[in-house]
């Protein structure tokens, strides 16, 4: 990788004792929890991978039907030299549609928390587009990192209705942060938007059992870096919208009475009782736009499907 046009990375933030720790702390919480920003080692990237495949998670093939409609629209909008911020940088393929659409980009930065992942993905588009700077970041997007000098138009892309991870309060507060931090003009972000509870379920609960395999893996990663002996066999996959809070909850569910010992803790479970893993909040068009705006971003633009399942919007600050 020496002959790539790097520069300096920063530390990674998603070591092992910060792992240990947020473990310790959720599993200790009365509803236990697991942070859902675990869930993306590398292993676990490779199944939200496939994930977004199958033919149940509408979300990925919905937005880049977007984005096949409106990436000239976009490129046309930022001219040429614009530098793109990704937040979380996936595999790279809503990323590779919007490099190709654009004039002449000067700056990519992925910002990801998985760092083997993201600077493979970052490996390949450095090989794709010889000619920009990529600058990837290890860090957890939702801390602070670091962002490089401005030089021309910026835009941060946050496709995938990843914001839905956080709480509404949450998410106001981020992009205020991301306002603030980046300097960014512009903000290119997916929201998932409300809709039946079946297909919102059977997006997170898939037949082929991908998404339950993506969940247990959080035990399965505790057991290989923590040292910890759950029984991922005994747990199961649920995923339940919960439509007084406007969210997909994502939880493993105990089987048995059993315990789970870490280091010198120990962690017992009722059957039926559960490991809160992950929410996805969903959102109307007018309750999102409302959310931008208190956290200091314009709503300049907004285009969804015919269904009316998701919607890309553009921000300015």
């Amino acid at each position: 990788m020496d002959d790539l046009k790097f520069v300096e990375t920063q530390t990674a933030v998603s070591g092992g004792e910060e792992f240990m720790q947020s473990v310790l702390s959720g599993l200790g919480k009365p509803q236990k929890t697991l942070e859902c920003k675990f869930l993306y080692d590398e292993r676990g990237s490779e199944l939200f991978d496939a994930i977004c495949d199958l033919p149940e998670y509408y979300p990925t093939r919905t937005e880049i039907g977007i984005f096949e409609e409106i990436l000239p629209e976009i490129a046309a909008f930022l001219g040429e030299s614009a530098e793109v911020i990704e937040l979380g940088s996936g595999a790279g393929r809503k990323t590779r549609m919007l490099l190709d659409a654009l004039n002449v980009p000067s700056l990519y930065v992925p910002v990801d928390i998985s760092e083997e992942f993201v600077l493979e993905v970052a490996e390949g588009l450095q090989a794709r587009y010889p000619n920009l700077k990529v600058k990837p970041s290890i860090a957890d997007f939702m801390a602070d990192f670091d962002v490089p000098e401005k030089m021309s138009k910026r835009m941060l892309f946050f496709p995938g209705s990843t914001i839905g991870n956080l709480t509404p309060s949450e998410a106001e507060e981020f992009l205020g942060e991301l306002k603030e931090n980046t300097q960014a003009d512009y903000f290119l972000i997916g929201v998932d938007l409300k809709k039946s509870r079946a297909v919102l379920e059977a997006a997170y609960d898939d037949a082929q059992g991908v998404t339950a395999e993506f969940n247990l893996n959080l035990l399965h990663r505790a057991n290989r870096e923590l040292k910890a002996d759950f029984d991922v066999g005994a747990f199961r996959h649920h995923a339940v919208y919960n439509q007084a809070e406007g969210r997909i909850e994502m939880h493993l569910v105990s089987l048995k009475d059993q315990i789970a010992q870490i280091r010198e803790y120990r962690f017992t479970f009722a059957e039926g009782e559960t490991i809160h893993t992950e929410n996805s909040y969903k959102y109307t068009v007018d309750e999102f736009s409302e959310l931008v705006e208190r956290a200091g971003w314009q709503l300049e633009n907004c285009w969804t499907d015919k269904e009316g399942k998701f919607a890309v919007m553009m921000l300015k600050a």
